[in-house]
């Protein structure tokens, strides 16, 4: 996969990052070395990568920004403080591991959008390009090592919604309850609008992901389950681990958070494992069929939380869906930046749509 994400080169960036360092520490001698971007992982925002050096320390260092909205950004809205207001609570109020933070930058002048700064982690990210089933340090592990990196991985997603949201620390990440009633039903409506969002800028709408947004409102869960910090694109893309390629040192990633019940965030964790899987499997791939499958993704969750999550079929339909209409944004940005073209099917744009007419199928 050719996937462009950003028209900045990496010299402009250095240049403006190293004239933001040189007025932050108010050090004329500040340098910033040279900057670059992870190409295995990563959709929206950028990272950047670099090293640091002033008067008063140096280090290394990523700085997450924002897309420059030329660039067709796959979401509307880039809340960065939220994201930073998000890992530093998560960090006082837990034991998930998070990067540590450095600066939070609100003027956009700097970049042209806001952005945070974390040191850098050491350790080792699962890839997306290509996708970690397909090959790499995930699948050359021991199969009990593979079992202990699932079972690592969703005890810490465990860890995110075991923090007590009731002394009101984490009301910044609830939607607005004009949009419903309930957490899911809020979380429900941004995800239509955002479906909404993504077909005006395509001009064209996508007939299964409408079919599939029926079958969840069919469907609707009779009780609502508790909410908690939903930690959103929760998958082991989004983690960092050790050497040993078992335990996470860093979650990542916290631009699609929310309050939201427990279940999206499992469901959201086996789901896109089921995506790669699909997708490889289409092109002959040998995958990885016996991880992060769903049944034991609930019985690992419910040990590591003590609650049951359920079959996650509503879960998974509804994360898929989701999914679908991120994929056909990204679509448009591929097409934007020349690497893709339209069909003359629009669902062709999301990749998986034979798996998602499986999963509404009666």
């Amino acid at each position: 996969m050719n996937v462009v994400k950003t028209s900045r080169t990496p010299e402009e960036l250095r240049g403006r990052l190293q004239a933001w360092l040189v007025a932050t520490t108010d050090d004329p001698d500040a340098v910033i070395g040279p900057v670059s971007s992870p190409e295995s992982n990563g959709m929206s925002s950028e990272s950047l990568f670099f090293d640091a050096t002033w008067k008063e320390g140096s280090g290394s260092f990523v700085a997450r920004v924002a897309p420059a909205a030329s660039d067709v950004p796959v979401f509307p809205t880039y809340d960065l403080q939220k994201q930073y207001e998000l890992i530093d609570l998560v960090a006082k109020q837990s034991s998930v591991p998070v990067p540590a933070l450095a600066w939070m930058e609100t003027d956009p002048s700097h970049l042209d959008q806001p952005f945070f700064v974390m040191h850098k982690v050491a350790g080792r990210v699962p890839p997306d390009i290509p996708p970690y089933p397909m090959g790499g340090w995930v699948r050359d592990l021991e199969p009990a090592d593979q079992v202990a990196l699932q079972k690592a991985s969703v005890a810490t997603l465990a860890g995110i919604h075991g923090i007590d949201i009731t002394d009101g620390k984490a009301d910044f990440l609830e939607y607005d309850f004009a949009l419903g009633k309930t957490p899911l039903r809020r979380h429900f409506t941004v995800e239509k609008a955002y479906y909404e969002w993504t077909c005006e800028g395509a001009g064209r709408r996508f007939p299964t992901i409408e079919r599939a947004y029926e079958w969840v409102e069919a469907n609707w869960p009779t009780e609502e389950p508790e909410s908690r910090i939903s930690w959103g694109d929760s998958r082991i893309g989004n983690m960092m681990y050790e050497s040993d390629g078992v335990n996470p040192v860093a979650v990542l990633d916290w631009e699609m958070a929310c309050i939201a019940p427990r279940g999206l965030d499992v469901g959201w964790m086996c789901f896109m494992h089921t995506f790669f899987e699909f997708v490889l499997q289409k092109y002959g791939v040998d995958t990885m069929p016996s991880m992060l499958r769903p049944e034991d993704v609930r019985e690992q969750y419910g040990e590591a939380s003590g609650v049951d999550v359920g079959d996650l079929r509503f879960e998974m339909v509804y994360n898929a869906v989701r999914h679908a209409s991120i994929m056909s944004r990204v679509h448009h940005r591929s097409v934007h930046f020349g690497t893709e073209t339209w069909s003359d099917d629009p669902d062709d744009a999301f990749r998986f749509r034979e798996l998602l007419e499986e999963m509404i199928a009666d």
